[in-house]
C-alpha cells in the first residue's frame, strides 16, 4: 500500500516570490511554476510528485499560478490572426432558433426554446388555449450565465415542481420547490445536493440523493457514501430522513418512484459499472426495504412495472442487454422471463405511451423497434436518415412521444410518432446556417494493433483531395461504457466549413458493442483504448485524409486522458493535442471527489503492486520526460471542476511546460468559475471552442481561412 514520505513542507511564500518571475523555454516565457520534494512509495517504489501543491485548489499560491498561466495563454491566443474570425462565425452559426421536445405536466405543454444566443435556454410552457409564457428562466439566474439550470421534476399532478440549480458548473446543486400553479417558491431550498434527481411521491414529498459536505474542499475532497434521503414538504432540510445509505456505504445512490406510485425502486452502486436494486412498497406504511439483486457483478434497471410485476434491462447473461420480466414475489434470476431477448446488436429501452421501445446500436448507428406489453413486436420504426435517434420516452396515457434524430452533418430534428398507427412527423426543424448537402460522413473499419477491427465515422467538406493536408481532429473516448453516436456539433461544423476533416473512433471501453467491448478498454487491458486511437491516427495518414503535420488529437474526461497517454506514447504521430478536462493523474485519481468509483474502469495504484505499476506505465502526469518534443498542446479545464479536478490538468501543464523540447507551445486554458462542462453559458463555450480550433490550425500552420 502508498504511504506518504514527508521529506518536507512546500513553503509557499517561496512559491509565490518565485512564480513572479518567469522561465525561458521552448521559445516561450512560461510562468514558473515552483517544484516541490513530495515523494510517495507505492509498494517499495518511490515517486515524486513535485508539483502536489497545485491539488489545493483553496491556496492563493494555486489562484496566482491560474492567474498567471492564464494571462500568457490568452496572450498567445490573441496573436492568432484568425482567432476572432472564427468566434465570429461560429456566432453566426449558433445564432439559430432552439426548441426542445415538448413535455405535458398537469394542464401545461413544457418546452425548452432558446432564441438563439442565450446563454442558457429558458423553460417555457403553454396552457390548453395555446397561451405561451416564460416558466423559468435560468439567464436571470446570475450575470455571468455560470448559475445553469440541472433536473426539473414535477409531481404527478403537474402542480408542483422541484428544479436545481448549479453554480459556477459545481455538481453540487440547489434544489427549489415551487408551485407550479403560481411559480411561487415554497418551502426552504435543498442544500448541496449531489449526483441526484428528485423523484415525487404524491404531493407529499420527494427522494434526492447527497453525500455529506465533506471538511476540506467541498470541490475536491473525497466522497464516497451517498444517501438517499426523503424530504416531506412543510418540513426543515434538517429532519429529512435518511432512506437509504446510513448503515451502507455506497458511492452511487439513488431512487425513483414508479408511475403508479406504489413503489420506490433504488440503485445501489460502488463503481461507474454494476448496481444492486432494492424496492420500498410505498403502498404499505412503515415498509421495510426489500433486496432485489444482491451484487454489483452487472447493470440493472427498471424500466416500467404492472401491478407487481417489474420489466428490467439487465446485462445479466447478456452483455448486449435484454429486458426481463419477473413478479416481486419470484425475484430470483431463474424466474426471469426474457421480454425482449439479447440480440448481437447492443440494446437500450425506453417506454412511453403503454409500449417499451428498443433502441439498437449497430455499429454505433441507431435501428428501434416497438413492442407491446405482452412482447410482441408491434413495428420496426422507420428512422429519417442514417444517424443518432433518441427518446421515445414518456406516460403510459400519452399517445404521441417525440424523438430528435441528428448525425454529423445534420443539424438534430424533433419527430412526434403515434404510438397507435406508428406515423413519424416532423415537429421542428432548426434553421441553420449550413448546407449539409456539401459534407459527407463515411464509416470505415480500420485494424487496430492485436488485430481488432475499430469503426470510425470520417466527416470532411465533399470533393476533399486526399494529399495529406486537410486539417484534422481525431476525437475519442474509451471508457465508462459510453458510445459515441453521431451528432451534429456547431463547433464541428465549422470547423468542416474551414475545410478540416472530424473523424471520431469508436474505442473498445466505450459501450458500442456490449459488456465485452466495454471491458476490453478496462484496467489491465487499458492500453487497448490508446492502441485503437493510435491506429486511427495511422490509418487517416496512411488514406491521406491528413498527416502528421496537420492531425489533432482531442477528448474530454476520460477522453482527455486518452489524450495525454497518446501524446506521450506517440508524440511523433500528431501535431496538435487538445487534453479536456482530463483525468492525467492515474496514482491519485481516486482520492479527490467521487473519483474512487472509477475504479471499475481503471483500477487503483492502492489495489496492488501490479496495477500501480500498470497505471504508472500510462498515467500522463508520469511519463512527461525530458529530451522530447510534444505536440503543441493546449489544455482546457474548470477551475471548479469537481467532477474530474482541475489538479490534474494543473499537474500535468506544469510537467509539460518544464520538460517540453522544440519550440511547439504547451499552455493551458482555465475556464474560471466553471465545471466539468455542464451548464456552461453559451458564450464561454463560444469563446472555448474559437480558442481551440484558432490554436490548432495555427499550429498546423494555417496562415489563413479559406474563403
Amino acid at each position: 500500500m502508498k504511504k506518504s514520505i514527508n521529506i518536507g513542507l512546500i513553503l509557499f511564500s517561496m512559491i509565490a516570490n518565485a512564480q513572479s518571475g518567469s522561465l525561458k523555454l521552448t521559445g516561450m516565457d512560461y510562468p514558473t511554476t515552483q517544484k516541490g520534494n513530495q515523494v510517495d512509495d507505492y509498494f517499495g517504489t518511490k515517486v515524486n510528485d513535485p508539483y502536489r501543491w497545485l491539488e489545493d485548489d483553496r491556496s492563493p499560491e494555486t489562484a496566482d499560478w491560474v492567474k498567471k498561466q492564464n494571462e500568457q495563454t490568452y496572450s498567445y491566443l490573441e496573436k492568432i490572426p484568425y482567432r476572432n474570425a472564427i468566434k465570429g462565425r461560429l456566432e453566426k452559426l449558433w445564432n439559430y432558433e432552439k426548441i426542445s421536445a415538448p413535455f405535458v405536466e398537469g394542464d401545461f405543454t413544457y418546452f425548452y426554446k432558446n432564441d438563439g444566443l442565450q446563454n442558457q435556454s429558458v423553460l417555457w410552457r403553454k396552457n390548453k388555449w395555446g397561451k405561451e409564457e416564460v416558466f423559468l428562466d435560468p439567464n436571470t439566474f446570475s450575470k455571468d450565465g455560470s448559475t445553469s439550470l440541472g433536473g426539473v421534476d414535477f409531481s404527478k399532478d403537474g402542480s408542483l415542481v422541484a428544479y436545481s440549480i448549479s453554480e459556477g458548473g459545481s455538481d453540487w446543486r440547489k434544489v427549489i420547490v415551487m408551485d407550479a400553479l403560481t411559480k411561487k417558491i415554497i418551502g426552504e431550498t435543498i442544500l448541496d445536493v449531489k449526483f441526484s434527481g428528485v423523484s415525487w411521491y404524491k404531493n407529499e414529498g420527494f427522494y434526492y440523493s447527497s453525500y455529506d459536505k465533506p471538511k476540506g474542499s467541498e470541490l475536491s475532497a473525497k466522497t464516497d457514501q451517498h444517501k438517499l434521503y426523503y424530504h416531506k414538504m412543510g418540513t426543515s432540510q434538517k429532519e429529512d430522513e435518511v432512506i437509504f445509505g446510513l448503515n451502507e456505504k455506497r458511492r452511487y445512490v439513488s431512487g425513483g418512484v414508479t408511475e403508479d406510485e406504489n413503489y420506490l425502486i433504488i440503485s445501489a452502486a460502488n463503481s461507474t459499472t454494476g448496481n444492486e436494486l432494492y424496492y420500498k412498497d410505498l403502498s404499505k406504511p412503515n415498509s421495510s426495504i426489500v433486496n432485489l439483486i444482491n451484487n454489483f457483478d452487472n447493470n440493472h434497471n427498471i424500466i416500467d412495472n404492472i401491478g407487481t410485476t417489474f420489466y428490467m434491462e439487465t446485462d445479466y447473461k447478456a452483455p448486449n442487454n435484454r429486458v426481463v420480466s419477473f413478479t416481486i414475489s419470484n425475484k430470483d434470476p431463474k424466474n426471469w422471463v426474457d421480454f425482449i431477448p439479447e440480440t448481437e446488436n447492443v440494446l437500450n429501452a425506453s417506454t412511453g405511451g403503454g409500449y417499451v421501445f428498443a433502441n439498437y446500436m449497430k455499429d454505433a448507428i441507431s435501428y428501434v423497434s416497438q413492442y407491446d406489453m405482452t412482447g410482441k413486436l408491434v413495428r420496426e420504426i422507420r428512422l429519417p436518415g442514417i444517424g443518432t435517434a433518441g427518446g421515445f420516452g414518456g406516460k403510459k396515457k400519452e399517445e404521441v412521444l417525440y424523438y430528435s434524430f441528428t448525425n454529423y452533418i445534420t443539424p438534430g430534428a424533433t419527430y412526434s410518432f403515434n404510438v397507435k398507427t406508428g406515423v413519424s412527423d416532423l415537429y421542428k426543424k432548426p434553421n441553420v446556417d449550413f448546407n449539409s448537402e456539401n459534407y459527407e460522413s463515411k464509416q470505415v473499419f480500420y485494424t487496430s494493433k492485436d488485430g481488432t477491427k475499430i469503426p470510425m465515422i470520417i466527416t470532411y467538406k465533399k470533393g476533399l483531395k486526399l494529399d495529406g493536408k486537410n486539417p484534422t481532429i481525431l476525437y475519442g473516448y474509451g471508457g465508462f461504457n459510453i458510445s459515441l453516436t453521431p451528432s451534429f456539433s456547431v463547433a464541428n461544423a465549422v470547423w468542416l466549413e474551414n475545410n478540416g476533416v472530424y473523424a471520431v473512433a469508436n474505442l473498445r471501453g466505450g459501450g458500442e458493442y456490449g459488456k465485452k467491448w466495454h471491458d476490453a478498454g478496462t484496467k489491465m487491458q487499458k492500453q487497448n483504448v490508446f492502441d485503437d486511437f493510435i491506429a486511427a491516427a495511422e490509418y487517416l495518414i496512411k488514406q491521406q485524409y491528413t498527416s502528421k503535420d496537420y492531425l489533432a488529437i482531442k477528448g474530454g474526461s476520460n477522453g482527455g486522458l486518452l489524450v495525454g497517454a497518446v501524446m506521450t506514447q506517440r508524440p511523433d504521430l500528431i501535431k496538435v493535442a487538445l487534453p479536456a478536462v482530463g483525468v492525467l493523474d492515474m496514482l491519485r485519481y481516486h482520492k479527490f471527489t467521487a473519483g474512487a468509483g472509477w475504479a471499475y474502469d481503471y483500477g487503483t495504484a492502492d489495489d496492488s503492486k501490479e496495477m500501480f505499476n500498470y497505471l504508472k506505465g500510462y498515467s500522463p502526469v508520469h511519463n512527461v520526460k525530458s529530451g522530447i518534443q510534444y505536440p503543441a498542446t493546449l489544455v482546457t479545464t474548470g477551475d471548479h471542476d469537481d467532477r474530474v479536478v482541475p489538479a490534474h490538468s494543473f499537474k500535468f501543464a506544469a510537467e509539460l511546460q518544464d520538460k517540453q523540447t522544440g519550440t511547439n507551445p504547451t499552455l493551458i486554458r482555465i475556464d474560471v468559475n466553471a465545471g466539468h462542462g455542464a451548464g456552461k453559458s453559451l458564450s464561454s463555450t463560444i469563446q472555448e471552442s474559437a480558442d481551440i480550433q484558432a490554436f490548432a490550425l495555427f499550429n498546423m500552420g494555417i496562415k489563413s481561412l479559406s474563403k
